[in-house]
């Protein structure tokens, strides 16, 4: 026996996953922030301390992010069960493997400011569309 579509557990199901990713998306974002702090400090000779801390920071984005990709991808999946919904695809590749620990230095720290920076920006993209399907589903 087929089950009845019911749109309002659909949405209700696609709410739920997206705020889950919205979670994710924001203590990811939350955890660069703090990390391209201590990036800063660690260029203008914070030492070792502030080296550790910036790292601890990245590792804990890291983790955040691939959580966040999960997210992302149920909430896909809940949004194919909802009808005139806009589907999206958010880019969910490794941006954020770092390598400063092997190349510290100067120029190694600025990459990977560069990095954190470019990370921040794929997240703030993500929430900005995550945000967006929900105010949709929040029309329906």
């Amino acid at each position: 026996m087929s089950e009845i579509y019911n749109r309002d557990k659909e949405v209700r199901e696609a709410m739920q996953a997206g705020q889950e990713a919205l979670h994710y998306l924001t203590q990811a974002r939350d955890s660069l922030n703090s990390a391209g702090n201590w990036g800063l400090l660690d260029i203008f000779g914070g030492g070792t301390i502030s080296t550790f801390m910036k790292h601890s920071k990245m590792n804990n984005a890291e983790r955040l992010v691939q959580d966040a990709r999960y997210a992302l991808k149920r909430f896909q999946r809940e949004l194919m069960d909802v009808d005139n919904v806009a589907k999206f695809h958010i880019q969910t590749g490794d941006f954020l493997s770092f390598a400063d620990y092997f190349f510290d230095g100067i120029i190694a720290d600025w990459l990977v400011q560069s990095r954190i920076s470019d990370a921040k920006k794929q997240v703030d993209n993500a929430i900005q569309k995550v945000n967006y399907i929900m105010n949709q589903l929040r029309q329906l």
